[in-house]
């Protein structure tokens, strides 16, 4: 939920019309990805695109940043026709994109990823440092961004990666920017700081194209939206001319009310996971809990709080400097991941390229943690595979033309039920889901939440880590509340609310 301090939409500086898009289409084998889409925007403004996960949203900005090339249609840019052959011809027009998970190089520091190709030089040639870390500390601090410009990219989060991916747009000098889910993994307090970024940007005159399937945060922000369906335009309208249940209506074809878990389903006391005290340097100190057989245990807590960091340890991932875990009663210390898979614990990470091989197609992707599951004496049995693909791809209600398609055609949600249905497929008695309805529209969304509740029925147990606060109230039998690498607060499921779960997030009591 958007918080109260965010800022009201204003309006754009100017009606002019900085981009207009006539008749787009774009096809891909057996997919009509965009059918003759008509979009505009007006100079300074925000202007929200919204629709379910295959909608058309990701081909219609991957046109505008240069990595598709339109089948059919005109772009007009201030008024001139051009074609964006290219992600560099995008960036030499003025268009820059800020994806929901940013690649950076980790080696640099954030001041030369801002001006990475654009580095200030001094009159021999050479790179002007003073320079380029006094335009960087200018530019983080007016975006709000509370970093030293000299720091290494390494370890950032998601949140930091976007904000210095912002700031690059602004030294580039960029006339659009798209904004890709960037609330996506944000605390209340990061998206703060986002809302006063894109201010900053309005101020500017820049023209802002923002995803995001957060409907209240449209309200907020936009000042106009279009939604798209299934390749094809629906509406485009000012945000003042619309309500929340009229967009997810023309988003949906239909009504649509967010619902969570049903009652809770009953099973044989057994304690699947206990830990106690885990440890890591600078990373987690002294965890303990349990989880239960058919539980949903659900962490709450702010980025950096230690939340990822601790299911990677469980998993394998990461090692642990000191503490236990025990899985159905064994003491376990998993060496990597697969080690974890073949005690049956299952893990769906925070970012799904570590999820999907995109070169791969959905099959394949599917059958990656379950090879031995379905071979035998060593290989993989087509016929079995092909049709318990097929069933996933039905139950899980992925859009594909055939489990055959390459995992890197599919919109962003579609790849990450890809990585649902990978782990299902392993039958693990628990999963740990990290972030798991992120970046994914509200339709689908209400799909997950279903094929949750069919695990946990099925007795399996569920370790959610979530930055939407309703969503773990909706979901988790108990709440853990992680601060600063620690467990700091534990509640039944009817006992939390928000400020609680906030109050001992920020150091409260």
């Amino acid at each position: 939920m958007v918080g109260e301090e965010m800022m009201v939409a204003e309006k754009g500086n100017s009606q002019e019309p900085i981009l207009i898009l006539r008749k787009i289409s774009k096809h891909f084998p057996g997919v009509q990805a965009l059918d003759s889409v008509d979009f505009d925007l007006a100079r300074g403004e925000v202007h929200a695109l919204i629709g379910e996960n295959g909608a058309g949203k990701s081909t219609l900005i991957k046109i505008l940043a240069g990595l598709y090339q339109k089948d059919s249609g005109e772009i007009l840019f201030e008024g001139r026709p051009v074609e964006i052959s290219n992600p560099h011809r995008a960036i030499t027009l003025g268009i820059a994109t800020v994806h929901q998970d940013p690649e950076m190089a980790a080696e640099l520091s954030i001041a030369e990823n801002i001006f990475m190709g654009a580095l200030p030089v001094n009159r021999w040639g050479l790179v002007d440092w003073e320079k380029l870390y006094a335009d960087s500390r200018k530019l983080i601090s007016e975006l709000g961004m509370k970093r030293n410009a000299k720091e290494m990219v390494r370890g950032m989060g998601v949140a930091e990666r976007q904000f210095i991916q912002i700031a690059r747009a602004v030294a580039l000098a960029s006339k659009i920017v798209i904004l890709d889910e960037p609330s996506s993994a944000l605390t209340p307090g990061e998206l703060k700081t986002l809302t006063d970024a894109i201010r900053s940007l309005k101020g500017r005159g820049i023209t802002i194209v923002y995803i995001s399937h957060r409907i209240d945060e449209i309200f907020v922000l936009s000042d106009r939206v279009t939604v798209l369906k299934d390749g094809k335009l629906v509406r485009t309208m000012k945000i003042g001319d619309t309500n929340k249940q009229e967009l997810i209506q023309l988003m949906v074809g239909r009504k649509l009310e967010e619902q969570y878990r049903k009652e809770k389903v009953p099973h044989p006391k057994e304690e699947i996971l206990k830990v106690s005290g885990l440890s890591r340097k600078g990373m987690l100190r002294d965890i303990s809990f349990s989880i239960q057989r058919g539980e949903v245990v659900g962490i709450a807590g702010l980025v950096g709080s230690g939340r990822t960091e601790l299911a990677r340890a469980i998993f394998g991932v990461d090692r642990f400097d000191s503490g236990e875990i025990l899985l159905r009663g064994e003491r376990v210390q998993f060496q990597n991941p697969l080690d974890a898979i073949q005690k049956k614990v299952a893990m769906l990470p925070e970012s799904r390229r570590d999820g999907v091989v995109p070169m791969l197609s959905v099959l394949e992707n599917l059958m990656l943690a379950s090879h031995g599951k379905f071979a035998r004496w060593g290989v993989l049995q087509k016929k079995t595979c092909s049709a318990m693909a097929r069933k996933l791809v039905q139950d899980l209600k992925i859009k594909v033309t055939s489990p055959k398609q390459a995992a890197e055609t599919l919109s962003g949600g579609n790849q990450q039920k890809v990585v649902f249905g990978k782990w299902l497929l392993t039958d693990a008695d628990l999963i740990i889901f990290d972030e798991p309805t992120r970046g994914i529209d509200v339709g689908a969304k209400q799909e997950i939440y279903g094929i949750i509740e069919t695990v946990i029925r099925n007795g399996k147990s569920v370790l959610m880590i979530s930055s939407e606060l309703p969503e773990v109230l909706g979901m988790s039998d108990r709440i853990l509340v992680m601060s600063q690498g620690r467990i700091v607060g534990e509640f039944q499921g009817s006992e939390a609310t928000e400020e609680k779960i906030m109050r001992l997030c920020i150091g409260g009591v």
